[in-house]
């Protein structure tokens, strides 16, 4: 298992393995890496000749009020966790690295990236495709995978690569979940263990909305309603937004038909978490 730490030597490495015919595998993280990152990381490893893996934890997508500097990191711990795995490069550059003096340039992903999430964290979404775009340059893989856990930077890499015509392949692999169905994170690390035991209603709320579809509730508003009422009868949580949205767009609908995607945000205490359902409708 190689450690890149420089952007030449990144893409000298993947040149060489394009040179011999070699398929390129790529799964970028910030790190902090949990049992959803392996699961990308194996996928990955089933499906390409070459792993990469990268680790950096990006500036330019934390507000100012966010928690950048807290932000967990644990490289070590990160490469003993991947390195059984047979990951074939570990990318870990610096910020100066990608993010040189001087470096002015950024990708503006449009109103997909100001809804939702982007709502409460202005300019986020442009920071993930800036990076992403940057990552994707360097280490030019075949196919890059993510979580659907981050449902909404998933739809927006997507349109980042359809739109400036990335040679790429995006591969969304499902949540991994806790035994109460939490979706793991980093940030569940900073949860107190009255807030970890108040964080399994994110799940509850889910898959009540989802039996509320497949029970042939078309109603979206009903659905969303009842979501945030289950929602508020835990204590330590707050909804920031609970929506039903096109699973293509992540436009709120009215009437459900077919395919639908259940999103959420929610404060547990001062950690802010994120979950999701995409719900299919027989037809």
């Amino acid at each position: 298992m190689q450690i890149i730490k420089t952007i030449k030597e990144m893409q000298a490495l993947s040149r060489g393995f394009k040179a011999k015919g070699k398929t390129i595998g790529f799964v970028p993280t910030m790190g902090a890496l949990h049992e959803g990152h392996l699961s990308l990381v194996r996928q990955t490893k089933a499906e390409n000749d070459i792993v990469v893996v990268s680790i950096f934890v990006n500036p330019t997508q934390f507000g100012p009020k966010e928690d950048f500097n807290k932000y967990p990191r644990d490289v070590e711990g990160d490469l003993s966790k991947l390195s059984p795995i047979g990951v074939d490069a570990v990318f870990i550059p610096g910020a100066s690295e990608i993010y040189p003096n001087g470096f002015s340039a950024s990708i503006n992903i449009g109103s997909i990236g100001d809804i939702l999430c982007g709502a409460s964290r202005h300019g986020h979404f442009n920071g993930v495709a800036t990076v992403v775009a940057k990552l994707f340059n360097i280490v030019m893989p075949d196919r890059a995978y993510f979580g659907q856990k981050d449902f909404q930077q998933t739809v927006v890499i997507k349109k980042l690569v359809m739109e400036l015509n990335f040679d790429i392949d995006v591969i969304v692999c499902p949540t991994v979940r806790e035994p109460d169905g939490l979706a793991m994170s980093s940030r569940n690390s900073y949860l107190n263990e009255a807030e970890r035991k108040a964080a399994g209603i994110l799940y509850k709320a889910l898959k009540h909305g989802e039996g509320l579809i497949l029970n042939n509730v078309k109603d979206a508003s009903r659905v969303k309603s009842e979501i945030e009422a289950l929602i508020k009868t835990e204590p330590l949580a707050e909804i920031e937004y609970a929506e039903i949205i096109d699973a293509a767009t992540l436009e709120k609908i009215d009437d459900i038909k077919s395919i639908a995607a259940i999103s959420l945000a929610v404060r547990i205490g001062t950690t802010r978490l994120i979950d999701n359902l995409v719900v299919v409708l027989s037809i």
